[in-house]
């Protein structure tokens, strides 16, 4: 009996012992990730995605994420050419192109990439005035990128991307900055303004334009009208002098010295052409008398 138990308990060990090496032995590899493996020390290549067998004891591996990763650079005090100390923190974004050299050609990349960072960015900041590290962020991210690249490009990993999260200028700036930045925008404020005159004056000037053209052009159409009436009537005057005789001029001069005879005037002056009425006024005049001596005679 009790060498049943033993062999049992021997058994179970043995399946146990079996279990936890053959879990130990099989490794599920995703499709973001690898395996590097390590045989007695030397370098296998890597391995997956899938299914990966590791002999037991003798192989180890080590896990490699492929996935773009990002690492955060603390703010770091920088001197511009122009001697202007300034803080700046960033991020560089980067992945893993090559998993055995990354493994077996750095120990630590996140530390290595973190100190090659650091005095990468005060080479470039150095070579750049305040204002310029001021106004091209994406130029100074561009080069950072570059220069980092080149030196990890050795560690099998690919800088994609570097981005300046933050600059923060000297205290003495900042406030020359708010100071030129609230001159700026009165300056706008007085243009804007000074451009809605403007346009309201030439508005108003248009505007007087058109209704002193309007009022040129009711003229110039009530002064043809005029000048149209008056020669309607001088047509007309014409037309009707052109029917009078003399017997009827000569009455009217007639009621016209009937009229000066009112007048309080001692001095008249005749025209030229009244003496040439005086024949038809003498011819009328006889006939007058003469029918009246007729008339007497008969009777």
């Amino acid at each position: 009996m009790p060498n049943i138990v033993t062999t049992l308990t021997y058994g179970v060990a043995v399946v146990i012992a079996v279990i936890v090496l053959f879990n130990a032995s099989i490794k599920i590899v995703r499709d973001y990730q690898r395996l590097v493996v390590f045989r007695l020390g030397r370098s296998q290549g890597q391995r997956g995605p899938g299914i990966v067998w590791l002999w037991p004891i003798v192989d180890r591996a080590v896990w490699v994420d492929l996935r773009e990763v990002f690492l955060e650079i603390p703010s770091q005090t920088c001197i511009t050419r122009d001697n202007a100390p300034i803080n700046i923190d960033f991020l560089i974004y980067w992945k893993v192109m090559d998993p055995e050299h990354t493994v077996i050609a750095v120990g630590d990349f996140a530390g290595a990439a973190r100190g090659i960072a650091t005095t990468t960015l005060r080479a470039v900041i150095g070579d750049i005035v305040l204002d310029d590290v001021l106004a091209r962020r994406e130029q100074i991210n561009s080069v950072l990128r570059a220069k980092l690249d080149e030196v990890t490009e050795r560690w099998g990993v690919k800088v994609t991307t570097v981005e300046i999260r933050e600059i923060l200028p000297p205290k003495d700036v900042q406030e020359a900055m708010t100071r030129q930045m609230s001159a700026e925008r009165t300056r706008r404020a007085v243009v804007t303004e000074a451009d809605g005159k403007k346009q309201a004056t030439i508005t108003v000037a248009e505007g007087d334009k058109q209704s002193a053209i309007l009022r040129a052009e009711g003229d110039r159409e009530a002064a043809i009208l005029r000048a149209e009436g008056f020669s309607l009537a001088l047509g007309k005057i014409y037309g009707v002098a052109q029917t009078v005789d003399s017997k009827t001029m000569a009455l009217q001069y007639l009621d016209t010295l009937k009229a000066l005879g009112a007048s309080p005037a001692t001095k008249f002056i005749f025209p030229l052409e009244f003496t040439r009425l005086l024949g038809p006024l003498s011819e009328m005049t006889g006939q007058a008398l003469g029918g009246g001596d007729r008339g007497g005679a008969k009777g």
